[in-house]
């Protein structure tokens, strides 16, 4: 079986927030959840066992840089993490703002029922931009402070 990342059949294009050392960060489609993200592993590889320390390093790392931005972006309250692998064999993080107004905070999003939320083409490039302006302030700032970034304040 074909793997739907590495035949570019997923996540969209459109939807490309930017690229990082080992990934490429994506706004998730459903936007019910707002500054929903999914960092995707440029290479194959469906386990974090099958990365080097180095990589499984740097992934954290990049794991950590667009959480941080998107909590700042979107005020978010809580960031989860998901990295599971049973729909999409291939390493992918998805990384969810919850925010003040969540409809289910102590939920996990997959159990909450929702008619997917879709961005308008506007939409989604002003919110695309939107993180893409911030990660690029922040990865300014962890370059000019050797990796330190600023607590949120």
């Amino acid at each position: 079986m074909t793997c739907k990342v590495c035949a570019g059949e997923w996540p969209a294009k459109d939807h490309k927030i930017a690229e990082l050392g080992l990934t490429v960060a994506y706004l998730h489609n459903d936007q019910f959840f707002t500054g929903w993200t999914v960092l995707v592993l440029k290479r194959h590889a469906t386990e974090l066992f099958d990365l080097t320390r180095e990589e499984r390093r740097q992934l954290i790392e990049e794991v950590t840089e667009v959480s941080r931005t998107l909590a700042v972006v979107f005020d978010a309250v809580k960031i989860n993490y998901e990295l599971l692998g049973n729909q999409l064999p291939h390493i992918h993080w998805h990384i969810i703002p919850r925010l003040a107004d969540d409809p289910a905070p102590r939920e996990a999003v997959w159990t909450v029922k929702h008619d997917p939320k879709r961005l308008s083409p506007h939409e989604l490039r002003e919110r695309v931009s939107h993180i893409q302006k911030h990660l690029s302030i922040r990865r300014g700032t962890e370059n000019s402070q050797h990796g330190h970034v600023p607590s949120k304040t």
